[in-house]
């Protein structure tokens, strides 16, 4: 027996996803109306987009300010796109917008894993290992592995989960981003000022 699929379904769907209304549609089709199935199948389509598309030259976009905090916290941020359509688009200034928004709230070091500084990456990797100490070798490496996904998931830009929505990350938001403008999107760059710091 088949669910019926109603336009406030598709909708719903459209506004947790950012995807077209068809492939909204099409999803809730493919899952039986199961909304949670649905949008799990969008997301994974999405990256698999956002992969293919990742190739693409990006270099149009904006530089984009925010001040927070009465002027105590500044970002600064490059975000690129394939065409000026694109950086025109009010979706795209408002993602750039929550960028900036998230960076000074957040406060990450690098954009991506691996413009982390390798003295940093190495500085955690030992304390972990110091505070695994005397567990079975096995044991410390999974502990040590554990406590750099958490350093990432705090100091990396794109592992970290984003302060609107702590349920996706940074990453997942750039991907719906993508699905949503079709064009490839990448943060090229910020630097977070603090005031004192």
């Amino acid at each position: 027996m088949s669910t019926q699929i109603t336009a406030k379904m598709v909708n719903d769907l459209r506004h947790v996803t950012g995807a077209g209304l068809m492939k909204c549609k099409a999803a809730l089709v493919e899952t039986n109306g199961d909304v949670e199935a649905a949008t799990t199948l969008l997301r994974k389509q999405g990256e698999a987009s956002a992969a293919k598309k990742a190739g693409r030259d990006a270099k149009e976009g904006i530089v984009e300010s925010y001040i927070h905090l009465g002027g105590k916290v500044g970002v600064l941020i490059e975000v690129n796109c394939e065409t000026d359509f694109v950086a025109r688009n009010d979706d795209f200034k408002a993602f750039v917008k929550d960028i900036c928004l998230h960076i000074a709230a957040a406060a990450p070091t690098a954009v991506t894993r691996e413009e982390m500084p390798a003295e940093d990456v190495e500085k955690e990797r030992e304390i972990a290992a110091a505070q695994a100490d005397g567990k079975p070798p096995m044991a410390v490496q999974k502990i040590v592995e554990g406590k750099l996904e958490k350093f990432y998931a705090q100091s990396v830009l794109l592992d970290q989960p984003f302060v609107k929505n702590p349920d996706q990350t940074i990453r997942e938001l750039v991907t719906a981003t993508i699905q949503k403008t079709g064009e490839n999107i990448q943060i090229r760059r910020f630097t977070r000022y603090q005031l004192g710091a």
